[in-house]
This record gives structure tokens, sequence and C-alpha cells, in this order.
């Protein structure tokens, strides 16, 4: 969805859901049962799904990773509660967010509304399609989300987005502890997500800018490849490049809607400080 770049999402690029999903490079997959740090990263990112403008992004941001057998944090989202965990298939709730726009910087929306943090909560489906080396794997994941939008003072749902992802990854790319992931996927907007990125109300028509009524349906989508690097059992790097392809989308024709394609690029730095005497071996 909007700013997604290594999970991109996202790309929310630097979506926190993506940043801290990394790991360390112990041959046995031991890991901390938690661990406490920070995050820091920037990237150039566009301001919306299809926009004609991108903006670089920088975040600072606390890090909390807990690996418990259901309750994990810090993995493939800010939070959430691994309810069914296979070999082959993984069913959780989890919880992710992503960056705001202010629309005083953006062309096509000043005057209107800003974009503010989004956040998205629901069920996810994985399922293991392959196994193709002892570290590598090719996944199915189907997340549906309820999305909120805040700025901090009250929430507001803004509908529901459907995003199917197929991607390869590697816990050990080349045999250098990288964490490798290239994924493909299609983002798909209820009603009132779309209105939320498409719409353009009579009170904020001018002459560059027609009314426009959104619709749910087909919104991009997404070729993403990120990689993450322990350099220490407490350092770790990242960096990401995402592309959004948004040809055929369901709202190509409102005046908000300007670019048929957009790439993201981003880097940062993780720094566990504080991590737990009991491991865990993480799958």
């Amino acid at each position: 969805m909007r700013k997604s770049i290594f999970s991109l999402a996202v790309m929310a690029f630097f979506s926190v859901a993506f940043i801290v999903s990394s790991t360390t490079a112990a041959p046995d997959k031991s890991k901390p049962l938690w661990e406490l740090g920070a995050v820091v990263g920037t990237g150039y990112l566009p301001d919306y799904p299809a926009a004609g403008q991108s903006h670089f992004q920088w975040a600072a941001l606390p890090l909390l990773v807990y690996r418990g057998e259901i309750l994990r944090a810090g993995d493939k989202g800010l939070i959430r509660g691994r309810l069914i965990h296979t070999d082959r298939v993984e069913f959780d709730i989890s919880l992710s967010g992503s960056f705001p726009t202010d629309a005083d910087n953006n062309t096509a929306r000043n005057g209107m509304a800003d974009l503010d943090w989004l956040g998205e909560v629901g069920p996810r489906l994985q399922i293991t399609l392959a196994r193709a080396a002892r570290a590598a794997k090719i996944d199915l994941e189907l997340p549906v989300r309820a999305v909120l939008s805040t700025d901090f003072s009250n929430f507001d749902h803004q509908g529901f987005i459907f995003a199917p992802e197929l991607a390869y990854q590697n816990d050990d790319f080349l045999g250098k502890g990288i964490e490798l992931k290239l994924g493909i996927s299609a983002d798909f907007a209820s009603e009132g997500l779309s209105d939320y990125f498409y719409e353009v109300p009579n009170n904020f028509v001018t002459g560059s800018r027609s009314a426009y009524n959104a619709k749910a349906g087909y919104m991009g989508t997404r070729l993403q490849l990120s990689a993450f690097k322990p350099l220490t059992e407490r350092w770790r790097v990242f960096a990401g490049i995402n592309g959004e392809f948004h040809h055929g989308a369901a709202n190509k024709s409102s005046p908000l809607f300007l670019n048929t394609s957009n790439i993201g690029v981003g880097a940062g730095v993780i720094w566990s400080f504080w991590q737990s005497d009991e491991r865990v071996t993480d799958d």
C-alpha cells in the first residue's frame, strides 16, 4: 500500500512491520526471546499510490522484538498473534502501519485534507508452496486488513485492503547471513480506502482538479526486493527497492491518480542494545 518499501507494503517504507523483521546470523537460528533497541532509516518514497510526487522520509523508532510461540512482536508486523503454525501453514492476526502525507507538500492534493498515519490490522494466511533449499522457500501470503487513520487526536476507519503476495525468501543468501526477500503482490481496496486516496469532493474542486467519486477495486501491483544483513549480534543494516505499477487501476480517472508507476528506495540501521539471556529457535 502507500509508502511501503520493504514489505513494503510497502512499501510503508520503513513501516515498522518490515524494518524489525530482520534476523541474526546464528547458524542454529537461536535468537533471544526478546530484544529492545532502536531503528533509524531513510528513503525516497511516493506520497501515495500513483502519486505524481515523491519525498524523502526518515524516522527513528524504538525496536521491540518478542519471539513467543503465539505472541510475536517485530516479526512480519508490529504485533501479531500466531494462532496456527506448522511447517507449511501459518495463520495470524497482525498489526502494521505507514507514514502520513502533508497535502501542502503535494501539488495534486494542495488545499485538501492531509493523509494521516495509517494503521492496518487483520488476519493473514501464509502457505509455504515450496522449499528451494535449507534456508530458502516460496510463500503465498493472503492478508486482509482493516485500515485506520489517525492524527493522534482521533481514529477513523478508512476501509479494507486485500494484498495477496507471492514471495521468495532466503534466510542465508549466498551463505553470507543475508536475509533476502523478493516478492510480487497486488492491492485491492474497498471503496472507503479508495475514497481516502482518490476521491475529490465538490468543496475541493479547482480549475485543475475536477470532482471525482472513487470506487472499490484493483489499486496496483508491487514488486519489491529487500535485504537485511547482521553485522554483529546487536547491529544490523537493511536496504530495499520497491516498484509500484498501477496500470489498469480502478481509479485511474481520478485527478489525484498521476503516475502509473513509481519507485521507492530506502536503507537504515538497527541497534539491539538489550537482549534476554533466554534464547529460542525462531522459525
